[in-house]
């Protein structure tokens, strides 16, 4: 059984037991990991860890995730081991000059379905710090069952239910949405929003509109691996970029961009995942240059601006939604199951992102849209966030002692 000590986490002695094992050969070539949920079970942590652990070894080039199998210890006589990212730029900028089809990053080789069911299956009531979601009872509140009981009687009830939504979204929402933004200084329309089926769905509509099978894209690495998955599964090239710091690897980004044309960067400029990093003001700036020197957009994932600060640096501010594409939701602070996001796009690119929206999805539901506008318009939502805030704040402390 796994211990954990101040020093390592769960996670990483997970990766490093097995790492030991397949390096000494005690994990033959081709020998099948343990299924996250049985790893789960034998070494008493929750499917979160497993899942990051082998996300780890995945990196590593020590194992590969092959589609409804699971993970198979790699060659490595044949293929040799993947060293971690080159430490000097010039070596980096080598890297990527050499990869003629670049590598792929290495959470696009996990399972990004089987990392989904992992995340919502819940081996414990207990916090799942690796779950992408905020503690429950931070987000527990008495204001949101009202403002549904006010969008689900009366006349309100049949226009939001008994007929198809707005094709943009619920007026009311954009609305909102439009004067929310207005604090962090992104100064928009609600002609320029349009709703969708959470943040994921958002960035699935930019990358369906603008980029088309075989297109290269930048990702940052680390990062999400299912959104890694979701581009290769639409037959994008996909283009790994260091994360620092600072912000993406720029001497990186410009090489790439003079090798292969990017059509498309996906950033997470506020607090990144995993690092938590925020985007420094010199590299937004370079950034935006390499985006109009080279003709390629940018869609700019906030999901944590609910609990990030207003000030923080944000392309989509910076460039006044000129080559950007800002993406955001609501299911980090306030409901997650109700999978309502947006985006906010350039006038010229509202039309096609519609027309996209709706050949998947036609609307989104006009009733949890309109009760999240309520939400919004009587400073509910901005209220819940300065508490989460706050929760987060005293989390830290404690987690800082303990760690001392």
């Amino acid at each position: 059984m796994l211990t954990r000590t101040p020093s390592q986490t769960l996670t990483d002695q997970l990766a490093g037991r097995f790492a030991e094992r397949i390096r000494a050969r005690l994990l033959g070539t081709g020998a099948r990991l343990p299924s996250v949920r049985e790893c789960a079970r034998q070494q008493g942590v929750s499917p979160y860890t497993v899942v990051a652990a082998y996300d780890q070894l995945l990196a590593q080039g020590l194992v590969e995730a092959r589609k409804q199998k699971g993970f198979f210890v790699r060659d490595l006589a044949a293929e040799g081991t993947p060293t971690a990212a080159a430490s000097s730029t010039g070596q980096r900028v080598d890297r990527a000059e050499r990869a003629s089809g670049a590598p792929l990053p290495a959470g696009s080789r996990i399972d990004a379905t089987a990392l989904i069911r992992g995340m919502f299956h819940q081996a414990s009531s207990k916090p799942q710090p690796g779950a992408g979601v905020l503690p429950a009872d931070w987000l527990e509140n008495s204001f949101l069952p009202v403002a549904v009981r006010k969008v689900a009687s009366g006349a309100s009830l049949a226009e939001t239910t008994l007929r198809y939504g707005e094709p943009m979204g619920d007026t009311r929402l954009r609305e909102a949405l439009a004067r929310k933004l207005e604090g962090i200084r992104l100064s928009v329309t609600p002609a320029q929003i349009v709703t969708t089926i959470g943040a994921t769905h958002a960035l699935d509509i930019v990358s369906r509109t603008l980029l088309k099978a075989g297109d290269p894209v930048m990702v940052e690495e680390p990062g999400w691996s299912v959104e890694y998955a979701r581009l290769v599964s639409l037959g994008m090239r996909v283009l790994p970029v260091p994360r620092g710091p600072d912000g993406p690897d720029l001497a990186v980004m410009a090489r790439y961009c003079e090798l292969h044309r990017p059509k498309l960067f996906v950033s997470v400029s506020v607090f990144h995942n995993p690092t938590g990093y925020c985007l420094s003001p010199g590299s937004a700036h370079r950034v935006l240059q390499l985006a109009q020197q080279h003709d390629f957009h940018i869609v700019e994932d906030d999901t944590y601006s609910h609990i990030a600060p207003e000030h923080a640096t944000r392309l989509s501010v910076l460039d006044g939604l000129t080559r950007t594409i800002y993406v955001s939701g609501f299911a980090k602070i306030l409901a997650p199951n109700w999978r309502v996001g947006y985006l906010v796009a350039p006038p010229a690119l509202v039309e096609r992102l519609l027309d996209t929206k709706l050949l998947s999805t036609l609307t989104t539901p006009a009733m949890l849209e309109r009760a999240l506008a309520i939400c919004i318009e009587q400073g509910q939502l901005r209220r819940l966030s300065e508490r989460v805030r706050a929760a987060a704040r005293r989390s830290r402390t404690r987690s800082s002692r303990l760690a001392l």
